[in-house]
């Protein structure tokens, strides 16, 4: 079973006008990411043309042809557990769920309450039984944006209680459970503390796959124990220019709960904001690179 994984992706500033044809707005890079059984990634906007813009410096909304875009490009679901999913309240945050509805693109990571933003996504891809999660370990607005019984938002990684249990969960349900999280610094290459905490947590509650972005840049892979970890895939499609613009398609191999092969396929986003896929001496320098991320990242070459 091939899986293929990316980072942060959103339709503002120079990508808004992308969303003029869905059909392309990924660019050729698309054929990379439709290949796999399953690929999955991070929606790093608000889907709405309402709402009341949030206090923060930055902040992103598209309108609903992004979920068209999306599925073009062969993306399968989506993670909502990052720091700009509820960039314009819960009027636009309850516009995304719908919109999400009304495309029937699954999101995960994010709900209506506590119970349905913990919950995992669940597909079957062929005939494995897939449980994917989402969590959101970015401090600001974790307080407000947070889901609760009674209040629509998302899952956090600050609540390690509850994400340990909803991991363990979805264990029983799925033969391979993948978690994606938002977390790390900004433009910082090797993960933090309390990203590598996290991760033994997870990967202790039975997450098979612990995939992530948010640090606009790529950060490294290889195992926690069984567990295989990618901690930062960087910008994908992205609004503005960024200190890297190193980015690519994570592509994954594997039999039942266990990864066979891994590969970056190396990319940098384009003036257009699309992510361009590298050749020839560019690629290597890229692959190189990331695999030289692991040394700062704990992460051993082969699984436990």
């Amino acid at each position: 079973m091939s899986l293929a994984f990316a980072g942060d992706v959103h339709f503002t500033g120079r990508t808004a006008r992308l969303l003029n044809t869905p059909a392309t707005a990924f660019g050729p890079i698309a054929s990379v990411l439709a290949e796999a059984d399953l690929t999955i990634l991070n929606l790093e906007t608000a889907v709405t043309t309402r709402g009341t813009p949030e206090p923060k410096t930055y902040r992103f909304r598209a309108p609903p042809a992004t979920f068209e875009a999306l599925r073009a490009a062969g993306i399968d679901a989506v993670s909502l557990a990052n720091n700009h999913t509820l960039d314009y309240g819960q009027v636009g945050f309850a516009d995304t769920l719908a919109a999400a509805e009304r495309a029937e693109f699954p999101v995960f990571g994010a709900g209506r309450n506590a119970a349905e933003a913990n919950a995992p996504w669940i597909t079957t891809v062929r005939g494995t039984r897939i449980a994917v999660l989402g969590f959101s370990q970015i401090r600001s607005f974790a307080s407000t944006w947070v889901a609760t019984d009674t209040r629509p938002g998302m899952a956090m990684a600050w609540d390690v209680e509850r994400a340990v249990a909803a991991v363990a969960a979805a264990r029983l349900q799925a033969d391979l459970v993948i978690v994606y999280n938002h977390w790390g610094k900004e433009r910082d290459g090797c993960p933090t503390v309390i990203q590598q905490e996290f991760a033994g947590h997870l990967a202790r509650a039975g997450a098979d796959l612990i995939i992530g972005s948010h640090a606009h840049t790529l950060q490294g892979d290889g195992f926690l124990g069984s567990a295989y970890v990618a901690y930062g895939l960087g910008n994908f499609l992205w609004y503005g220019s960024s200190a890297s613009t190193e980015t690519g398609v994570l592509r994954l191999t594997v039999r039942g709960r266990s990864v066979l092969t891994q590969e970056l396929v190396p990319a940098v986003v384009s003036g257009t904001g699309q992510p361009v896929v590298l050749t020839g001496a560019s690629a290597t320098k890229l692959t190189q690179r990331f695999a030289g991320l692991r040394a700062c990242a704990g992460l051993a070459d082969q699984p436990a």
